[in-house]
């Protein structure tokens, strides 16, 4: 154990990828303890998995008796909210005592499983970008959004292949409602990357309102010359309503800040009345709805001012996304579909406190654009009425990309339709998911930021390689440094030690070497399988 931590420094000292696959080079094979590690490889190219034959074919019946009754393949809603802390939800500790009670949300979670363990991304695109492909942004090279001036050397979608095409291949309506934040230029439009109809804005709320809010933006708003500038390069600001293989309009354009307060009741609507509308139809259905709301900057409803105990805009925020949730499961219910439909309720990253108090609350280390817990752990609810037991929860690690892997196997998509030249990082969780006692297939989550691998969490127990330094109260995006951690890789025991404040390492576990080594084997994959750079 002691040679082993003695190469550890020369590792951590590296930068990026070129670490990574230094670390690779570093740590040897035997280090890989198979009696610790469950994981098994089904394929060279696939994130290892552990084998759960008894829960997979007890699931696979449940699924075949399902479809029998029904027949026809499920559909799939995702319900991913922008900026959500884990503590936000009253399921999660937070509701009416931080300020926004949430009786739908925590209805949701009753009804079905809520974890526990839930990880994303540590922002906004990363996470929409990795659900979407199976993929890591660092494989892919969408490791942030495509921001006002930005040139990519070449569209990152291209030579991906997206869940909404294959879904759409599969026989499946796809459908993205709100926010997509993946690249706005013609051929990275969801609807050009496989989704048969899109409804939405193409950026975040800050996006589009810092154009007129002048208390907060007064030197853009106020002066013409930097405003038309802004303009030039800037994102869109229109609601678009775009289909694959047709026609894409520009609808309502936002030009105030009731218009963005509105924003996802317009949004809403469109959801709602496609939902009635497909389960009609002859097709089973996979909808991404993606609230505009909780990122910064939140400006309430004026249809909803001041309803949260609160009464403060992102608390008024929050109270209106559990309405929506609400009301989306009510739509299910009233198509008759709710029944034959799997629902997953999620965050797509930690509060963006930079933007405290406009930001939500998490319990952990950390927030948006950190690899700390409260940065990437996420609320997650998956619900199936009749298929997914009520009142269960499970503090079994999950990863957002794991979603990849269930829809494709709820839609009866063989995995030999994903290239093979490629690695994909998501597990099939399914059967973690519907069995009544369901285990995790996942033993390891790993975490990047851009092009730096960060830390690893493996069962209770995670390593950092660097961590995210904030220099100012909040401030771990605008003020904040990425550092090698030094001699040791900082290891905590999540148990003992949710906030990440006390590190066990030598003194209270064996398990670090056995992390690492976890380590190394992801690392291994990169120099097989090359990331894409595609400029950001």
């Amino acid at each position: 154990m002691k040679t082993i931590v003695a190469h550890i420094p020369t590792v951590t000292f590296m930068t990026g990828i070129k670490a990574a696959m230094m670390l690779a080079l570093t740590v040897p094979p035997c280090l890989h303890a198979q009696t610790f590690d469950r994981s098994l490889h089904a394929r060279e190219n696939m994130e290892a998995a552990i084998p759960r034959p008894d829960q997979d074919e007890a699931v696979a019946g449940k699924l075949a008796a399902q479809e029998r009754k029904t027949g026809r393949k499920p559909n799939i809603l995702w319900i991913v909210v922008d900026d959500m802390g884990y503590g936000d939800p009253g399921c999660y500790g937070g509701g009416a005592i931080t300020g926004a009670s949430t009786p739908n949300i925590d209805r949701l979670a009753a009804g079905g499983l809520k974890l526990t363990s839930c990880y994303a991304q540590h922002t906004c695109t990363p996470t929409r970008s990795a659900i979407l492909t199976g993929r890591l942004p660092v494989r892919t090279g969408l490791t942030r959004p495509i921001l006002a001036g930005d040139k990519v050397m070449k569209n990152p979608w291209d030579g991906e292949t997206s869940l909404p095409k294959l879904l759409s291949d599969a026989g499946y309506f796809t459908m993205l409602t709100g926010k997509w934040h993946v690249g706005e230029s013609k051929g990275m439009r969801p609807h050009d990357i496989g989704f048969d109809e899109y409804y939405g804005y193409y950026p975040a709320q800050k996006e589009i309102s810092q154009r007129f809010d002048v208390r907060r933006y007064p030197g853009l708003v106020l002066d013409p010359e930097r405003l038309a500038a802004f303009e030039a390069v800037g994102p869109s600001d229109f609601l678009t309503h775009g289909f694959k293989g047709g026609e894409t309009k520009e609808l309502a354009q936002i030009k105030t800040i009731e218009d963005m307060g509105r924003a996802d009741s317009v949004l809403i609507e469109h959801t709602l009345k496609r939902i009635g509308e497909l389960a009609k139809g002859d097709k089973p259905f996979f909808i991404e709805h993606c609230f505009m709301k909780v990122h910064c900057d939140n400006f309430a409803n004026p249809d909803f001012v001041g309803e949260s105990e609160a009464k403060y805009p992102y608390k008024d925020a929050v109270h209106e996304v559990d309405l929506h949730v609400g009301a989306l499961v009510k739509a299910l219910e009233d198509a008759g579909v709710q029944g034959n439909t799997f629902v997953f309720f999620t965050s797509d990253n930690g509060p963006q406190m930079d933007a405290w108090p406009d930001a939500g609350y998490t319990p952990f280390r950390g927030a948006k654009g950190t690899t700390y817990e409260g940065g990437v752990r996420v609320p997650g609810i998956a619900y199936w009425k009749g298929m997914i037991a009520p009142g269960r929860i499970s503090d079994d690690v999950f990863d957002l990309m794991d979603l990849f892997g269930v829809a494709l196997s709820l839609a009866g998509v063989s995995m030999d339709r994903l290239p093979p030249d490629r690695y994909y990082d998501f597990v099939d969780q399914t059967s973690f998911l519907l069995h009544d006692y369901g285990l995790t297939r996942r033993e390891a989550v790993y975490f990047w930021w851009g092009k730096e691998l960060m830390a690893c969490r493996m069962k209770e127990f995670k390593a950092h390689l660097k961590v995210i330094i904030p220099q100012a109260p909040h401030m771990y995006i605008d003020l904040s440094l990425i550092q090698d951690v030094g001699l040791a890789p900082w290891y905590f025991n999540l148990y003992l030690d949710p906030k990440e404040e006390m590190t066990v390492g030598h003194r209270l576990d064996p398990w670090m070497a056995t992390v690492v080594g976890k380590l190394k084997t992801h690392a291994a994959t990169f120099r097989t399988y090359p990331p894409k750079n595609v400029g950001l």
